[in-house]
Parts: C-alpha cells; structure tokens; sequence
C-alpha cells in the first residue's frame, strides 16, 4: 500500500489571502497546477483551486479586484505522509475535491492530488502496463 508520502508533491504553491484571484490564477498557471495553498503568517488557512477560480469568474468577479480569501476553500482537509493512498482516495471522493494537502505538524510540507493516487493505483495494478491496449 502507498503512503502519501511517497506520492506528494513536495513543490507546494501558496499564496496570500490578500493577494487577487488574477495573481494566484496567474501563478497556478505559471507552475502547471491546480491549487494552491493558502498561508497567513505561515498557517495553513485554506485552499484555492481551478473549481474555486471558475466559480469566482462564473460570478463575475474582476480578478483583479477580488481576493483570495473571498474565494479559497477555508479549513482545507488534511492529511499527513503516514495516510495511504487508498484512504486518502476515499476521502476526497466522499468530500467532492481532488487536491489534498500534506502536513507535519502545523506545517504543510506536500501536497497530493487525486490524479497522483489513481496514477500510482494503476501503475502498481495487476497487468498494469502490459500492452497498448485500446479503449
């Protein structure tokens, strides 16, 4: 069984909750991802995704204008290196968000995705990898 750990990106984005959407979607492209960590002073306070961006721009918001903090998923659910692949699976399924940060302690220190579990299921899959099958 995989553990978090080996799976996390360890490259964590954050931003502040004071910095604009535009900013933080900005950087999120920049950096290939699909969330970032919200910081204050070092403290894990929430989460902005591509789900939390599209419903800002779906309500027509300026990004330039709207921060953050008034979009980003607070409280972000945790889990730490020690969590297995298949728990954390389960949880982001039954919460409905793919992206789940690492902590030690009080501090992030990763951050997985739902695509990095189900990627890691099927490589280590019976028949995993065993042709060029068509689907």
């Amino acid at each position: 069984m995989r553990l978090l750990g080996e799976l996390m990106s360890r490259d964590v984005l954050a931003v502040a909750p004071e910095d604009t959407l535009g900013e933080a979607a900005e950087r999120m492209t920049e950096e290939g991802v699909g969330s970032a960590v919200v910081l204050e002073s070092g403290w894990l306070i929430g989460i902005l995704t591509e789900r939390d961006v599209l419903r800002a721009v779906a309500g027509r918001v300026h990004s330039s204008e709207a921060r953050v903090r008034e979009w980003m998923t607070p409280d972000p659910v945790v889990a730490n290196e020690e969590a297995t692949a298949s728990k954390s699976l389960e949880t982001m399924m039954a919460h409905g968000f793919r992206h789940l940060p690492i902590v030690e302690g009080e501090h992030v220190v990763g951050i997985v995705s739902m695509r990095d579990v189900i990627a890691a299921s099927v490589k280590t899959a019976p028949g995993a990898g065993l042709g060029s099958e068509s689907i």
